[in-house]
């Protein structure tokens, strides 16, 4: 009958005698001499709801704490890395975009549409502009175009599927006497940010800036501009009454309306909001400034890519990839586009 035992070794090696079936031949394997500790305390995890305060390479902490602490979710195990901890699981990843890193964040920029796909279920935190408007031709000073819709918010929940991602385009400027066209909306998944409304133009006074994400300026005729959708931007101001030197109103921005024009001065694009989800502070959607008749001064660009208005010729256009409104214009010049919007996408890694 075979049997298995273990006997000492006269030189201390450990040596397995195996007796086979059948056979009074003993089989043995030796097992080399060696010395290894199987674990100490401190390579155990630490079990807590704070991090360790003073962590090594390789230690391991369980954060007991029913939210995130130092970027670990709750009820999660984390490595320390030497830098941070890092959680240890299968890593959520995703294609799609432009992919850079900034601090424990993979950012996934869109400048173009294109797709977002995870690798698993997670969160990510989102920015989502739309194209800004762009300012219209009138035979008057025409309003500046507001911004497209500014949307952001963290923790959005998503799976292991293709989420679409649309870059508005930004508004076409009029080359006849017309309002300005509205910037494309932007869409990250189930998000939806309104394209900036288009600056009033037109033939005669009393046009008002198009409703968008941000609204439009009004013409001269004290014309009200046009409003902003709720949570994503704000309105245009209101354009001058027409009494020889007047000015059109600013386009909305995302954290400002849009100034009113004067008989002295066009009005002001409102200004953008800043993020920092691309790795450096950027401020977007902000609305162009009015345009202006008979040497007023004009209406600065809001800060976040807002076009500014002119005394002379078309208003400048809004910057690429801010949902930057366009700027309005002297009579009968030709509007200025608006800024194409941007999606932006991070997450944890």
């Amino acid at each position: 009958m075979a049997k298995v035992k273990i006997t000492g070794h006269a030189s201390g090696s450990g040596v397995i005698t195996v007796t086979a079936p059948n056979t009074s031949t003993d089989r043995t394997i030796t097992l080399p001499d060696s010395t290894a500790t199987i674990a100490t305390t401190a390579q155990l995890p630490t079990v807590a709801s704070t991090a360790p305060s003073s962590p090594a390479q390789g230690d391991l902490w369980f954060n007991t704490s029913t939210s995130a602490v130092s970027t670990i979710a709750a009820k999660s195990l984390a490595v320390y890395n030497g830098t941070v901890w890092k959680l240890l699981q299968n890593a959520f990843t995703a294609t799609g975009g432009t992919i850079t890193t900034s601090g424990a964040y993979s950012v996934h920029t869109f400048t173009s549409s294109g797709t977002f796909t995870p690798n698993m279920t997670g969160t990510v935190d989102y920015l989502v502009v739309a194209g800004g408007g762009g300012s219209g031709k009138g035979d008057g000073a025409t309003g500046g175009a507001g911004a497209g819709g500014f949307r952001t918010a963290t923790g959005f929940a998503v799976t292991a599927t293709g989420l679409t991602v649309t870059v508005g385009a930004g508004g076409a400027g009029a080359s006849s006497l017309a309002d300005g066209s509205n910037g494309g909306n932007s869409v990250f998944s189930s998000i939806t940010s309104i394209g900036g409304g288009g600056g009033a133009g037109g033939s005669g006074g009393g046009q008002a800036g198009a409703v968008g994400g941000s609204g439009g300026g009004g013409n001269y005729g004290e014309e009200a501009g046009g409003a902003g959708t709720s949570g994503q931007g704000n309105a245009g101001g209101t354009g001058a009454i027409q009494n020889g030197a007047h000015g059109g109103g600013g386009g909305g921005g995302a954290s400002a309306v849009g100034a009113n024009g004067s008989n002295t001065a066009a009005g002001n694009g409102g200004a953008g909001t800043a993020s920092a989800y691309s790795g450096s502070s950027v401020t977007y959607a902000g609305g162009g400034g009015g345009g202006v008749q008979s040497g007023t001064t004009v209406g600065s660009g809001g800060s976040g890519g807002g076009g500014a208005g002119s005394s002379s010729a078309t208003g400048t256009a809004g910057t690429a990839n801010t949902g930057g409104g366009g700027g309005g214009c002297y009579p009968q010049a030709t509007g200025a586009a608006g800024g194409s919007g941007i999606v932006i996408v991070r997450y944890l890694t």
